[in-house]
């Protein structure tokens, strides 16, 4: 499918949802993260913005990208109006077509899951190779279908940490998986439904 019907079926998506003043952080990004003294972060597929809004709080500069026009927009007021303009910088992209420029601290690709045209791959390859040495990415997965899924497919198969390693193909003596494993939570979807959903947690830090 072509970029247009990416970009229009994803704004529709975000337009279709209530804009949230306070959007919250993945619990898998405050996790990693916390400890972490602040750099420069480019947060993929940024969505609500509530990971740049967390990062940026916490004296971070922050590119947030996402094929959305809606989201970005949203984002950008919504930075604006917290006091946190100068620190997000919200861009439009389509991770097929391009990849925003710059060197980064930490990259986070957060369920960057689409039924569009993706080389997820080549895009996580492209971020490992922004981040400055000692910079970490972040990729979290969904390793279960929550039941607000976009996507409720029973035979959609959730490739393990390992495997997404894998398939980055990074070389070991410049990068180092420090976390690959598969966690549990209750997770909040729309109307305060709850559901136990499983994320494949993938972080790997740049050595050299």
């Amino acid at each position: 499918m072509s970029t247009t019907d990416a970009a229009a079926f994803w704004d529709g998506v975000h337009a279709a949802r209530p804009a949230a003043d306070e959007p919250r952080p993945n619990v898998r990004l405050v996790e990693a993260v916390t400890d972490l003294s602040p750099g420069r972060a480019l947060d993929l597929g940024c969505g609500g913005g509530g990971d740049a809004l967390w990062l940026a709080r916490r004296g971070w500069h922050v590119t947030a990208v996402d094929v959305s026009a809606v989201a970005v927009e949203r984002l950008g007021g919504l930075a604006r109006s917290h006091g946190l303009g100068d620190l997000v910088t919200a861009e439009r992209h389509d991770l097929h077509a391009s990849f925003p420029g710059g060197r980064f601290d930490l990259v986070g690709a957060h369920y960057l899951h689409t039924s569009f045209d993706l080389d997820r791959s080549a895009v996580l390859r492209a971020a490992a190779h922004a981040l400055r040495p000692g910079g970490r990415l972040l990729v979290v997965d969904h390793g279960s279908t929550a039941p607000w899924s976009w996507n409720q497919d029973p035979d959609t198969r959730f490739p393990t940490p390992g495997e997404v390693a894998a398939d980055i193909g990074l070389d070991p003596a410049t990068w180092t998986v420090e976390r690959a494993d598969a966690p549990r939570r209750t997770a909040t979807g729309p109307g305060g439904r709850t559901a136990e959903v499983i994320d494949h947690v993938l972080l790997v830090r740049r050595t050299a």
